[in-house]
């Protein structure tokens, strides 16, 4: 990753921390907000209003659609798309004071994040409750609550979300064949699963 922000395109209106490293061809939207630490891959998109944390890590060519709200420590793969207002969680049990009536402080909770893996795609408005990890190539419905994880190409909707069938790398949903195979409409490739697994054949 490159750290000079010559290396990516920052519309003016957005904040992007000095600390922050961009990679090349990042581009960075209006009114966006990118924290201290935060790793940002090659070739990712920033759409307006978006808000990255703290130390969160993107990949590369990702896409972060407009008004997404990435919290620390967030980590995202290799080519994933997170669409409109989609929010990742960081906070189990979330309160603005302890017991006692003070604010809480950065001392008084533990964070705790969503992982994203290479190729998933998270539908608008779309809630991640960390701490989760979803899988590669996987899709999550717009809309959906997602509370526990969610499998290489599974396919899942819902409040809270549950898988309701497979996807192939191109998005689309996979069609049975019996015995536990599947082919891409699409595509035509096959896939096997196994005791819940889902893997190319």
């Amino acid at each position: 990753m490159a750290g000079a922000e010559d290396a990516a395109s920052i519309e003016p209106s957005a904040d992007v921390d000095a600390r922050a490293r961009l990679g090349r061809g990042v581009r960075v939207w209006h009114l966006a907000q990118i924290r201290e630490h935060a790793e940002i891959g090659a070739g990712t998109t920033i759409g307006r209003g978006a808000y990255v944390g703290p130390g969160v890590r993107i990949g590369e060519r990702c896409k972060l659609q407009n008004h997404a709200l990435v919290y620390e420590p967030t980590v995202l793969g290799d080519g994933v798309f997170v669409g409109p207002a989609v929010v990742f969680t960081n906070d189990t049990h979330p309160r603005a004071v302890n017991p006692d009536g003070s604010l809480k402080g950065a001392d008084d909770w533990t964070k705790v994040g969503v992982v994203v893996h290479d190729g998933a795609a998270i539908g608008a408005r779309s809630v991640c409750v960390a701490p989760i990890e979803i899988g590669r190539w996987s899709l999550v419905a717009a809309g959906a609550v997602v509370t526990r994880d969610v499998p290489d190409y599974g396919l899942v909707a819902g409040v809270p979300a549950r898988r309701i069938g497979w996807v192939g790398p191109l998005g689309v949903p996979l069609e049975p064949l019996g015995d536990g195979r599947f082919r891409c409409p699409s595509s035509g490739a096959l896939f096997r699963e196994t005791e819940g697994v889902l893997a190319p054949e």
